[in-house]
């Protein structure tokens, strides 16, 4: 009955003997290890420190005047991003000249801006700003010319018109300096062979412009922008407003390479009202978004995705998914827009959280070069450890080999084998004292059992 409790009480000293030598182990081969794993660590944050996979939270978007269109697709954007975690100012501006030049200035990170705008400025051979990469164009902006009807009543005496150049004597607004459509219409009316020095041409921004037009204090005026865009769908739908015509939409994109025709269907504003009564011919540039070459990868990744998911639904003047597209901008186009058009967003992100997709995504490569070169590094670890073991122990094969010296020596007193003996014994207690891992305990025993054999030689002599 007595041996129960002894067993009982040994248990918990066995158990906590073998958890001391499991961690032993442990400690031992993190420090054989510990420089392999700090070369790795430092490779690792030098990595990423030279890529920064991590995009900053927030990004600054240029879009354009109040109420356009670019306005409304910049609040999408917004919202967008921000179920990623990205906070998306947007910045109004006058148009897309204002745009490439906030983005020049990296005042914004990216930008709408009109297809042809830079080229618009009236230098053709003029190369486009450095430093500006395209993630594709986005949507058609047609550009449409709005006119009174009284207007056309009192001097053509009907109230449909097909032709800019019938707007040579009307008071006619082609927006404000700085806005892609007065450019624009500055190069439509001259291929009309129209001198716009002498026209009464007005520089009022969308809004104001729209007021005087309902007022009678201007006879018609010029948007560029996308269906989408409040102003336009309310003045097609104004009583006594008319859409002019673009009878020429197919000699204009002749002339004016910035352009391309359009046609809007009849009854697409309005089914029931018949809106338009028939097809109306326009022509139409085309919206692209720039970004500075700095502006973070994995933000331009996000702002391409976006642009699929806000710009690929049918409208007025496109099929489903036509757009975005990488379309044949003067800016080149950025190399994460080109990775989305050909293979969609990277895989990882179908699956996986942003944050930790865009991460994995651009550290895999390094992340697979540094095991490659650890590989062969991790090799000598097994080696370092069982050596680190095994001096523990061996090196009191040294102190043994003294006292076995001193043992054999022929003039040795009974004294000297007491003093022997009890180096012995006391070597023998720190030998049993050592910290060595279970795996290695063979080489511990051996060496307590040539302390045993030398005791005996020195009990026997």
């Amino acid at each position: 009955m007595s041996a129960q409790p002894s067993r009982a009480a040994r248990a918990p000293r066995k158990a906590i003997h073998h958890l001391r030598a499991t961690l032993l182990s442990v400690r031992d081969l993190l420090i054989t290890a510990g420089p392999v794993l700090l070369l790795a660590l430092g490779a690792i944050v030098v990595a990423y420190w030279l890529l920064d996979p991590t995009p900053p939270r927030q990004m600054t978007l240029a879009t354009g005047p109040g109420q356009g269109a670019y306005a409304e697709f910049g609040k999408r954007y917004r919202d967008a991003l921000k179920k990623e975690g990205i906070e998306v100012q947007l910045q109004t501006s006058r148009g897309s000249l204002e745009n490439l030049r906030l983005l020049q200035e990296g005042k914004v990170d990216a930008a709408f801006v009109q297809g042809g705008a830079e080229a618009l400025r009236g230098l053709d051979d003029e190369q486009p700003p450095e430093g500006l990469l395209s993630l594709g164009s986005l949507f058609r902006e047609p550009v449409w010319v709005f006119y009174r009807e009284a207007a056309a009543q009192a001097a053509f005496n009907r109230t449909t018109l097909d032709s800019l150049s019938q707007l040579a004597q009307w008071k006619l607004n082609i927006g404000h300096e700085g806005s892609g459509v007065t450019n624009l219409m500055r190069r439509l009316l001259e291929a009309n062979g129209l001198d716009t020095r002498q026209m009464q041409l007005g520089r009022r921004e969308p809004t104001p412009a729209i007021v005087a037009l309902l007022d009678g204090e201007i006879d018609a005026l010029a948007l560029v922008s996308a269906p989408e865009s409040p102003l336009v769908r309310m003045l097609l739908i104004t009583p006594g407003i008319r859409l002019l015509d673009f009878a020429q939409a197919e000699a204009y994109a002749r002339r004016v390479p910035q352009v391309q025709p359009i046609t809007l269907p009849r009854g697409v504003v309005d089914l029931a009202q018949d809106l338009p009564a028939q097809d109306v011919r326009l022509v139409a540039a085309t919206a692209t978004l720039l970004v500075r070459e700095g502006t973070h990868p994995a933000l331009q990744q996000l702002m391409v995705q976006a642009a699929k998911r806000i710009h690929g639904e049918a409208n007025w003047f496109q099929h489903k998914g036509e757009f975005p597209q990488m379309g044949t901008s003067e800016y080149a186009l950025a190399p994460e827009a080109q990775r989305f058009y050909e293979s969609g967003a990277p895989l990882m992100q179908r699956y996986l959280p942003f944050w930790v997709a865009n991460l994995i995504d651009r550290m895999w490569v390094v992340l697979v070069s540094i095991a490659a070169l650890l590989i062969p590094l991790s090799r000598i670890v097994p080696p370092l450890y069982t050596f680190r073991i095994r001096s523990r122990i061996f090196r009191w094969y040294g102190t043994l080999r003294d006292i076995e010296e001193r043992a054999g020596a022929s003039d040795r007193s009974e004294a000297d084998t007491r003093a022997l003996i009890d180096e012995l014994a006391e070597l023998d207690a720190r030998v049993e004292r050592l910290p060595v891992p279970l795996s290695h305990a063979e080489e511990l025993y051996a060496l307590r059992g040539h302390i045993r054999l030398v005791q005996r030689r020195l009990g026997d002599g």
